[in-house]
Parts: structure tokens; sequence; C-alpha cells
């Protein structure tokens, strides 16, 4: 059964150009199960002034996010914090794809 989670972390400076270009030239939408979902909760995903990106995000593994860490976003984030929610929650701040456009 997917679970929606609120997640929360700090981006990789020294690699957003990297993330902006694989969420954007079809490299990570291909990734299955889950490249769409990346691509999408990336697409909702805001900054906070205090540095964290946040966004919202269903999965299907038992661990929260277990594939999506391994493939993409334990490359690109750390202190990844995730909280089950029930419905999905709109974050207040920059969109995090502005930010990886202009490292």
């Amino acid at each position: 059964m997917p679970m929606l989670y609120a997640v929360s972390a700090k981006l990789v400076a020294d690699r957003a150009a990297e993330f902006h270009k694989r969420l954007t030239d079809g490299s990570i939408a291909a990734q299955r199960p889950d490249g769409a979902e990346i691509v999408a909760a990336m697409d909702r995903a805001r900054v906070a002034p205090d540095g964290a990106a946040r966004w919202t995000e269903t999965c299907f593994c038992a661990t929260p996010l277990r594939h999506e860490r391994a493939t993409v976003l334990d490359r690109y984030f750390t202190e990844i914090e995730t909280k089950v929610i029930d419905k999905p929650v709109t974050f207040d701040g920059a969109p995090l794809m502005d930010q990886l456009l202009a490292c």
C-alpha cells in the first residue's frame, strides 16, 4: 500500500547542477519504478528560509523512500527526514527547481 510522506532535506550544493540535468534530461524519469514520482516530487519541492528543501512524495517501499534514497536522493541531499502524512501538503518557499537552475 502506498504511503505519503512529508520530506525535509538539505541539498548538496555542489551537486545541484548535476541533479537539475538528471531531472530535466529524462534520466531520472526513466528510472523504474519511481522515477516519475521523484521528478514530480522535485517539481513540488520548496526551499524554506532555513535552506531545507521540503516536499511530499508517495512511496511503495516498506522503508520510507528506500529505493528513491538508494538511487537518487542520498546523492543529492543530506539530513533526509520523513514523516507519514494523510494528505498532500503544499510547502512555502522558493521552488527547488529554480534553485537548481541557478547553481
